[in-house]
């Protein structure tokens, strides 16, 4: 049985995983992509964005480790776009072009149903209207025992967290600071929820930290 878990998830030194005021213009929120500037020169982002070259190291062997052994992933549907309400017509389908970087089942969670969404390269993104439980039991029906990975955003993350579904996080510590945003950890008891394995490594550009529950 693989692990449900999030990975390579950047945070500010002050809890925020987002910025404010997220939609097309900033799809991360007013500064939220300063977030991800640890990522974004690493060899695998590169190779992700049809890229040549791109930096090695610890963060890099980070990023790569993140995207190994998954199965299915779960998203909110802030993280798959900026449409709110209804969905006016079936156009947008995603940040990503016509081949997503997943190869595997997607699972969006939405207040509003839409069809399937068959991408190249193997992703299908499926819009689940039952809430997190259902998104859960759907990707593992298709996960055939491996990882599922909670992609964010901070609202997708903190349910899973606070049901008590989450098994690993690996957060990416990046040094700067937001003041405002989506705050990840506000009202949670991490140790409570049994996450009292921890492990810090220094990266060239941020901080990683592994939880584990014990």
């Amino acid at each position: 049985m693989g692990k449900i878990k999030v990975a390579a998830f950047s945070v500010s030194l002050d809890g925020f995983g987002a910025g404010q005021d997220q939609g097309l213009e900033n799809p991360l929120g007013v500064g939220g992509e300063e977030l991800h500037t640890w990522i974004v020169t690493t060899k695998m982002f590169h190779r992700m964005t049809r890229k040549e070259g791109g930096t090695e190291g610890v963060d890099n062997d980070f990023a790569e480790k993140s995207m190994e052994n998954i199965g299915a992933w779960i998203m909110g549907r802030n993280m798959f776009g900026p449409v709110r309400g209804p969905w006016p017509d079936n156009e947008w389908k995603g940040w990503w072009g016509e081949e997503p970087p997943y190869h595997v089942p997607v699972f969006v969670l939405t207040h509003h149903a839409r069809e399937p969404l068959k991408m190249k390269g193997g992703t299908t993104f499926h819009f689940i209207t039952g809430g997190i439980e259902s998104a859960l039991e759907e990707a593992k029906k298709v996960a055939n025992g491996k990882d599922i990975r909670i992609g964010g955003g901070v609202s997708t993350i903190r349910q899973f967290l606070q049901a008590g579904y989450i098994n690993e996080m690996h957060l990416v510590f990046s040094p700067i600071f937001l003041g405002s945003g989506e705050q990840l950890f506000s009202g949670i008891d991490m140790s409570a929820l049994g996450f009292n394995q921890v492990q810090k490594i220094n990266g060239e550009k941020a901080t990683h930290i592994i939880a584990t529950k014990s």
